[in-house]
This record gives C-alpha cells, sequence and structure tokens, in this order.
C-alpha cells in the first residue's frame, strides 16, 4: 500500500478510470455482437442501424483513450466490410 498522499490519490483515479473503461469496452464488444448477429441473419437495415451506432461508439471510445484510434478505425472498417457484404 502507498504511504504518499499523492500516491493514494493516484491509486483512487486509477480504479476510477479502469471501472469507466471496463464499461465502455463491455458496451462496445455487445455492439459489435449485435452487428455481427445482423450481418449473420442477413438484415440489412438492422445491420445499418446497428453499424451506425457501433461506429459512434467506437469513435467515442478512440477520442476518450480507451482504445487506440488505429484499434478503433481497424473495428469500423471491419464492420463496415461486413455490413457492405450483404446483398
Amino acid at each position: 500500500m502507498a504511504n504518499i498522499k499523492s500516491a493514494k490519490k493516484r491509486i483512487l483515479v486509477i480504479e476510477t478510470k479502469t471501472l469507466r473503461n471496463k464499461m465502455i469496452n463491455s458496451k462496445l464488444k455487445t455492439l459489435i455482437k449485435k452487428v455481427n448477429a445482423a450481418v449473420a441473419a442477413g438484415d440489412k437495415n438492422l445491420a445499418n442501424e446497428s453499424l451506425k451506432v457501433a461506429v459512434k461508439a467506437l469513435d467515442q471510445a478512440a477520442a476518450k483513450g480507451v482504445l487506440h484510434r488505429n484499434t478503433a478505425a481497424h473495428k469500423v472498417s471491419q464492420l463496415t466490410k461486413a455490413v457492405n457484404k450483404i446483398a
């Protein structure tokens, strides 16, 4: 356990940020699964709508630093490619 006051504060701040990151990552995984499920079902309208929501969430996560911007861009690209494959 830390003895210095600033180190104790950093521990609290890190715990808060870790919880926020876990929440955001969990939400992202759910949104990505929804897009993939719509693609697997072949529902183009649902896939497009869920893609919009997922892209927005990925961009926000990248802006907040939860995801690296290249990782977010990669995931957006893959999801978009999957949705565009639906005839």
